[in-house]
């Protein structure tokens, strides 16, 4: 498929998936790449545009990362954002400095509407700042096209040469009519068309996987999260009959999901093998109460039991894997900063004994893989599942894990989810952690000594920092009811009301 591309040079922004994801929003291709990348390779993509993302760096700075300047005689549009905006005036002959005052938080611009990347917007738009840098001589042909009460340059552009910067984030919500400032850049000034679609993206990755496998067989790994689910979906309308999907039981699943993947899978045109390894997995957890160790347990146990499935099974030829786009940005690849690693990108032992590693969902990142699930037929219930840690329960209950715990936790954590579902309000992450506090209640006439279960529930736009979200007392006193209603062993629940930071999302 011919597909029109912009290209997002990352320069160590902690906003460049963010970029991206915008852009294609707007129904345009992106790829995020290094800041240095070969000219040759930057070419090879026929970019209709080039992103600069911003950076934690001062441009003037001695080892600053720089592009190669050839990239501004390409003729193709270019857009700076912060660091980005910096390192087109410092190349092209203006000059940066350290601010007299430093600009952070959400502020008001002055527009000049009369440019192409403003068209349509107002004289004044609240934008999101922070920078301790900003440009204080412009380039030659450079003017500013935006300013605010303490940054005089808080855009520029040289429409001849179709380059445009902005000190501010577009990406970001914070930024009222950032959408709008993309769009008329893509669209306005890049002359792209819009094209990208998911629908293009099944039928490429239909053809591809077909050319690759033949009629060989696959093998997936099918945990039940989304990632998996909707590559098995995919693979499955790809290759039927060929993919045999491998779902691990340990133990430490939510309640009814093992038998939930049995009924969306088993109506597929493919092989499911469930393998029941929860004795096996909670014998090695057994006195485990680091939450590190019960990872590595996990893992290491996974790895083992899908080996032995591997061989059982004959070792299909491919090994497929549900490798979404994040993964590969976060775990450093194409010398991304490394966020954190996982376990599917760039760690498969060299002995795996497969002919190749299918990884079909790898352009794409988590809400197109949901909305590629949704288009593949995958229920509701599944593609918009809350986000679960790999060693599942395990590392939400504190301290030891036993079978007592998880069935605790499992029942506690299900009121949980199913009370907040149906109280729609607008949360984007909720369970429950079994604490291994134990305090003294009562119910009936007698005395209890039972644990304490935590409610955690989280508002957050993109993971890396939340706000504890503030439902209502009247759902609280619901679930809390319940809970010490309808689950033994638990006579106390308690809210978490801790943001992120200092706190993280999970509890260990």
């Amino acid at each position: 498929m011919s597909r029109q591309t912009v290209v997002i040079l990352d320069f160590g922004g902690q906003y460049k998936e963010l970029i991206a994801r915008r852009v294609r929003e707007l129904g345009v291709y992106s790829v995020i790449l290094p800041h240095d990348i070969p000219l040759s390779e930057l070419l090879a993509l026929e970019p209709v545009g080039i992103i600069f993302t911003g950076g934690p760096d001062s441009v003037y700075r001695q080892g600053a990362p720089v592009c190669d300047p050839a990239v501004f005689e390409l003729g193709v549009p270019i857009l700076g954002i912060c660091y980005g905006m910096h390192l087109i005036c410092h190349m092209l002959g203006g000059r940066v400095g350290p601010c007299r005052c430093s600009e952070y938080g959400t502020l008001d611009a002055g527009i000049d509407t009369s440019s192409a990347l403003f068209a349509g917007l107002e004289c004044v738009e609240q934008v999101l700042m922070s920078h301790t840098d900003m440009v204080v001589e412009l380039p030659e042909g450079f003017h500013a096209i935006a300013r605010t009460s303490l940054c005089p340059n808080a855009a520029i552009e040289n429409a001849g040469r179709k380059i445009y910067g902005v000190q501010f984030h577009p990406e970001v919500e914070n930024t009222r009519k950032g959408k709008a400032i993309l769009s008329n850049f893509l669209f306005g000034i890049c002359r792209a068309d819009g094209n990208y679609s998911m629908q293009d993206y099944i039928q490429e990755q239909i053809k591809k996987i077909r050319e690759q496998v033949g009629n060989k067989r696959v093998l997936l790994a099918l945990s039940g999260g989304v990632d998996s689910s909707v590559c098995a979906a995919l693979l499955s309308e790809a290759v039927p009959g060929q993919l045999v999907c491998v779902f691990v039981d340990h133990g430490c699943m939510r309640k009814g999901e093992p038998e939930e993947i049995k009924e969306v899978f088993g109506k597929r045109n493919l092989e499911l093998v469930m393998v029941d390894a929860k004795a096996r997995f909670l014998s090695k957890l057994a006195g485990v109460t680091d939450p590190e160790e019960k990872r590595k347990i996990i893992g290491r146990e996974f790895v083992r039991v899908f080996e032995e499935e591997a061989r059982r099974l004959g070792r299909p030829e491919f090994l497929a894997q549900g490798t979404i786009y994040p993964d590969i940005v976060e775990s450093g690849k194409n010398k991304s900063a490394v966020i954190k690693s996982h376990h599917n990108v760039g760690g498969l032992p060299a002995n795996l004994g497969f002919e190749g590693i299918i990884e079909p969902l790898s352009g794409l990142f988590k809400d197109e893989v949901r909305k590629l699930g949704a288009m593949l037929g995958l229920p509701g219930r599944l593609v918009n599942r809350q986000p679960f840690p790999g060693p599942g329960l395990a590392v939400r209950i504190i301290g030891e894990v036993t079978e007592e715990k998880l069935n605790i936790l499992r029942e506690a954590d299900y009121i949980v989810r199913e009370e907040i579902e149906n109280s729609h309000e607008k949360v984007d992450q909720y369970f429950a952690v079994l604490t291994d506090t134990k305090s003294v209640g009562v119910k009936g006439d007698f005395r209890t000594y039972e644990y304490v279960l935590a409610v955690r529930a989280v508002c957050t736009a993109n993971f890396m920092t939340c706000e504890y979200a503030q439902l209502p007392h009247s759902l609280l006193s619901r679930i809390s009811s319940r809970i010490t209603n309808e689950v033994s062993g638990i006579n106390r629940v308690v809210y978490d009301i801790t943001s992120k930071p200092p706190a993280t999302i999970e509890w260990e």
